[in-house]
């Protein structure tokens, strides 16, 4: 009981999702799949400082 108060709402909310069209900034997506790939891409900084699992990564490469 009381399913129907809920499954109405779901309805609502899948009905506007399908009909909703939001506003598409075509010069955004334009520049971000035409930007220049000759620029390197950073990678993200190492960390240096040890962790929980750094024993278990030498234990497990037989490193010990």
């Amino acid at each position: 009981m009381g399913r129907g108060r809920a499954k109405a709402k779901q309805t609502k909310v899948a009905r506007q999702l399908k009909y909703y069209t939001p506003d598409t900034d075509l010069s955004a997506l334009e520049r971000e799949l035409h930007r220049d790939t000759s620029s390197p891409v950073r990678e993200p900084a190492r960390v240096t400082e040890p962790d929980e699992y750094d024993d278990y990564g030498k234990w497990a490469s037989g490193e010990r």
